[in-house]
């Protein structure tokens, strides 16, 4: 007998599916499940996918630049799983592990390379703080919470320190053998120069922002050096947030078949209540916008970032892996303004609605009007 059965939910491509769940895994896929369950959940005919995942938000609730509660910007907006990307440093992050182990959504994180995260704007410019010995000690301890590790490479975070700071991070990761996520923004560094020390599987957060430090040249066309670093596999991410997504530049990307690797939102309490971002579902509304398909959308919050992660249990709707499961509708029809982080505003007449959630194989219902699709 499985623990719960999903029943009348369809796939991206419209073809009913019914999902089995035991102890927290997916254990049966098919059109229709006639077994017995304990307990069964009717989709009502909304989509099925993988659960989502953001694989850049800040949700250590204990700061006060950035900061989130892990449930209201996951399980309430159907995201499965969210990473917090450097919030906190060897210094903190045990005490940020111990809040995220009581909340329903999976929280991981990508521990700042500074030794206390992101308390203050500029936390890479006195590089004392930076501790490698330290940093590979607590990656050690809280290996099923630390994925990764973030360095911020902006002017306003690095001070006079130029690149120093993303050759530490680099020498850590080697070390490590685990994942990078760099943020770009205003020079210095100018973006060639943190380009030539990445590498394919690196990834780099706020890849469409509109600065002129960004990844369009004066021209307006993609520069080459961006355009070889996401050839070689550098791993682009959106990372919205408040300051860092711009239409154009997406629309320019897209046009030069450069296609966002990961979607994710950068979230925090104050640009999810006040905007531009709000939820994961708003930032995936915006590139169906630019022209991408909702099964690139829905790829580029579950199995790609999965992948960049290393986070082998998710980001499929498959047989063996956890039972994170996110359910919503699309409506297409009706006006809805979207606000880039220049704004920009646009009308879609595509709307995500996210209508369910399973976290490890237990069911959370949003409590949201339902759309019609």
């Amino acid at each position: 007998m499985y623990d719960l059965i999903i029943k009348n939910a369809r796939t991206l491509e419209n073809a009913p599916v019914e999902i089995a769940i035991t102890a927290g895994k997916i254990t049966a896929i098919a059109p229709e499940i006639r077994d017995k369950a304990k307990d069964y959940f009717d989709a009502q005919g909304d989509f099925v996918s993988a659960g989502w995942i953001d694989a850049h938000v800040h949700c250590y609730e204990n700061m006060t630049l950035y900061y989130d509660y892990p449930d209201e910007v996951g399980v309430k907006n159907g995201v499965t799983t969210i990473v917090d990307a450097g919030s906190t440093g060897e210094n903190n992050i045990k005490d940020f592990r111990e809040m995220a182990r009581k909340v329903k959504t999976n929280v991981y994180a990508l521990m700042n390379i500074s030794k206390d995260g992101i308390v203050s704007q500029d936390e890479l410019a006195d590089l004392t703080k930076v501790n490698e010995a330290k940093n590979l000690e607590r990656i050690a301890e809280l290996d099923d919470f630390i994925i990764g590790i973030k360095a911020r490479m902006s002017k306003s975070v690095i001070g006079q320190n130029g690149v120093k700071p993303l050759i530490m991070a680099k020498e850590l990761q080697k070390k490590t053998d685990l994942p990078l996520m760099v943020h770009i923004g205003s020079a210095p560094v100018e973006l060639e120069e943190l380009m030539l020390y990445l590498e394919a599987g690196d990834i780099v957060t706020h890849c469409f922002n509109g600065k002129d430090n960004g990844i369009l040249d004066q021209n307006g066309q993609i520069k080459d050096f961006a355009k070889k670093a996401y050839e070689t596999g550098v791993h682009f991410d959106i990372g919205h947030g408040t300051d860092s997504f711009n239409f154009q530049v997406a629309f320019q990307a897209k046009s030069e078949a450069i296609l966002a690797d990961s979607i994710s939102t950068d979230i925090y309490a104050r640009n999810r209540l006040n905007g531009p971002v709000y939820n994961l579902a708003t930032t995936m509304e915006k590139l169906i916008y630019v022209g991408y398909s909702l099964k690139q959308v829905v790829d580029r919050v579950t199995k790609t970032p999965a992948e960049a992660l290393r986070l082998k249990t998710k980001g499929q709707l498959a047989v063996g892996f956890d039972a994170d499961l996110t359910f919503f509708q699309v409506k297409n029809g009706g006006n809805k303004v979207l606000e880039d982080s220049n704004q920009e505003m646009v009308e879609t007449t595509v709307q995500i609605q996210p209508t369910a959630a399973v976290i490890a194989g237990t069911l959370y219902e949003i409590e949201s009007e339902k759309i019609n699709g």
